[in-house]
């Protein structure tokens, strides 16, 4: 997995994030599936810590993780969860 070169947070954080990034349009993973797709299958704490300090909203898709039970979890982005549904419907995906 490639670092985008003007990335800037700690070596997890750009772990999570270039994670993040290969999750396609219109599609979600949960937090437990991102952190075992990291290798890290008990840090899903921590890898839902690592996408609410994304500053890169929308172009690393952090609004494409949700909870285990389905729920949106959270935004750290403007609007918060409003915001994370809306882009989620944009692209087809309709969590309620």
């Amino acid at each position: 997995m490639s670092h985008h070169p003007e990335l800037i947070g700690t070596p997890f954080q750009l772990l999570v994030w270039n994670a993040l990034k290969t999750i396609p349009k219109g599609e979600v993973r949960t937090y437990k599936e991102l952190a075992a797709m990291i290798g890290r299958p008990g840090s899903v704490r921590a890898v839902a810590n690592a996408c609410g300090k994304n500053p890169y909203l929308v172009t690393i898709p952090c609004h494409r993780v949700i909870r285990t039970d389905g729920g949106l979890g959270g935004y750290s982005g403007p609007g918060g969860i409003e915001t994370k549904r809306k882009l989620l419907l944009e692209e087809g995906i309709d969590i309620t």
